[in-house]
C-alpha cells in the first residue's frame, strides 16, 4: 500500500520488522529496518529504488495494485546494493525496456549483481530529467557509502532522495521523524553512521558542503532506510557534519575479554580509577565476547579514548578482541587515545599485540599498556586503579 509523502510523491517500500542482522551478519538490527522506495506521479512517473530481494515479488505485486507498471516512465537506482535494487529483476520481467537512471559505477554494479543488460542511462552531477513542471536533478555521492551512490532532488517539492545517507536501520509504523520516538531514532542514526559511514568522513563533509553550495531549499529528506526527515530536515545534515569531524563525547570505553576473570577484574579496577579521577566522564564497559559488536563500535565512536584488554592465549589475544580490533581498523577512527591491558600466565604477548593493533587502527596509543600476571592480588588491583587515574588525567 502506498503512503502519501507530499504532492504527487508516495512511499511504496517495505518495513522489515524481523531483520536482526544486515550485511550478512556484520551489522545488528535490533529494531529491524525498512527498505524505502518512492513513486513520483507527475506528467512522467518515476520509481526511485526498490526493496530487498526476499520481498521482490511482494513489492512488484503491491506496486501493480497502485499503478499500471507500463506507466512507469523511468526508474532511478540511487545505489545498486541489493537491499535497494533486489526487486529490479522481478520488476523488469514486466517492463524490460524501461530506462534505469544511475551512475556509471551503478551500471557496473547492477550488471555485476544481476547480469542483465537493461536500458541503462548513466547520469552525472547536475544532469536532470523533466517530469513536466518539475525536474529531477541527479547528484553523484561516491563513497556515501559505495562508489556508485547518488542522490536525486525533486524541484518545486524540494525533496532530496538521499538513499543510504541520513538513514537508520529502524522499523517503525511512523513514516516521519517528527512522529518517531526521538531516543530510538537518534540511537539508530548514530549507530548507522558510526558503523557504516565513519571510514568516509572526508567524503561526507565534502559532499554535504557541495550540496549546500547549490543553494537549493530542502523541505524533506527521503532516505532509503528508516524515517523520512520532514521536521527541520537539515538537523540530520548538521549532525552528519559533526559526526564526520572526528566526533567524540565526554566518554571513555573499556573493552575486554577474559578467560578466568583476571582481565575482567583489571577492567573493573581501571574503570574505578577513571571514575575516581574524573566523575564527569561517562564510562562504558563491554565484554567483547558478549556485547553486540556494533553497539561497542558506537560507543568507541562516541569516546575520547578507549582501553582494550585481553588475556594472553597461544601467544596471542582472544578471538573476540582480535575481531573487534580488525573491525576498528577498517573504520579508521581518528583523534582518539587508546591503551592496552591484560592478564597472563607465562608469556604475556597480548598487551603488546593489542597496542600494535590499536596503532594500526589509527588510535593514539598512550604508553606501553598494563600487564598483570595470574589473577590480580590487592597490590595489582591498586596498580590498576592508579593506572585508571593516570589514564583519565590524559583525556
Amino acid at each position: 500500500m502506498k503512503r502519501h509523502i507530499k504532492s504527487n510523491v508516495y512511499w511504496v517500500g517495505k518495513v522489515d520488522w524481523e531483520l536482526k542482522t544486515f550485511h550478512g551478519h556484520e551489522y545488528s538490527t535490533h529494531r529491524g529496518t525498512s527498505y524505502n522506495s518512492y513513486l513520483i506521479m507527475e506528467e512522467k512517473t518515476v520509481l526511485i529504488d526498490t526493496v530487498w530481494l526476499p520481498f521482490g515479488k511482494e513489492f512488484v505485486r503491491n506496486l501493480a495494485e497502485e499503478i499500471d507498471l507500463s506507466k512507469i516512465d523511468l526508474i532511478v537506482a540511487n545505489h545498486a546494493e541489493p537491499d535497494h535494487s533486489g526487486a529490479l529483476p522481478e520488476l523488469m520481467r514486466y517492463i524490460p525496456d524501461t530506462p534505469i537512471y544511475c551512475t556509471a559505477n551503478g551500471i557496473k554494479a547492477l550488471k555485476g549483481h544481476y547480469h542483465q543488460d537493461w536500458n541503462f542511462h548513466p547520469v552525472k552531477t547536475g544532469d536532470r530529467v523533466s517530469l513536466g513542471t518539475k525536474d529531477l536533478i541527479f547528484i553523484e555521492a561516491p563513497m556515501l557509502h559505495w562508489p556508485d551512490s547518488m542522490f536525486c532532488y525533486l524541484t518545486n517539492d524540494n525533496i532530496l532522495f538521499s538513499n543510504d545517507a541520513f538513514g537508520q536501520h529502524y522499523a517503525t509504523e511512523f513514516l516521519f521523524n517528527d512522529c518517531a520516538e526521538p531516543s530510538e531514532l537518534w540511537a539508530e542514526a548514530i549507530k548507522y553512521y558510526a558503523n557504516i559511514l565513519t571510514p568516509f568522513n572526508p567524503m561526507v563533509t565534502k559532499k554535504i558542503k557541495e550540496f549546500v553550495s547549490m543553494g537549493v531549499p530542502v523541505d524533506m529528506i527521503c532516505t532509503s532506510h528508516g524515517v523520512i526527515w520532514r521536521d527541520n530536515p537539515l538537523q540530520i545534515v548538521e549532525q552528519y557534519l559533526k559526526w564526520a569531524d572526528n566526533y567524540q563525547e565526554n566518554q571513555v570505553t573499556l573493552i575486554y575479554d577474559s578467560m578466568w576473570g583476571a582481565t575482567r577484574g583489571m577492567t573493573e579496577s581501571i574503570a574505578q580509577g577513571i571514575w575516581e579521577e574524573n566523575k564527569e566522564l561517562t564510562i562504558k564497559i563491554h565484554n567483547a565476547a558478549k556485547s553486540d559488536k556494533n553497539d561497542i563500535i558506537t560507543d568507541v565512536f562516541k569516546s575520547k579514548g578507549i582501553l582494550v584488554g585481553s588475556s594472553t592465549i597461544n601467544r596471542g589475544i582472544l578471538s573476540s578482541t582480535a575481531g573487534l580490533l580488525e573491525e576498528m581498523r577498517g573504520l579508521g577512527f581518528k583523534g582518539k587515545k587508546a591503551a592496552a591491558f591484560g592478564s597472563y600466565g607465562w608469556s604475556g604477548e597480548s598487551v603488546g599485540m593489542i597496542s600494535e593493533a590499536l596503532q594500526r587502527a589509527g588510535f593514539e596509543v598512550v604508553g606501553d599498556g598494563l600487564k598483570v600476571q595470574w589473577h590480580p592480588d590487592d597490590a595489582a588491583i591498586e596498580e590498576c586503579v592508579r593506572y585508571g587515574k593516570q589514564w583519565a588525567a590524559l583525556l
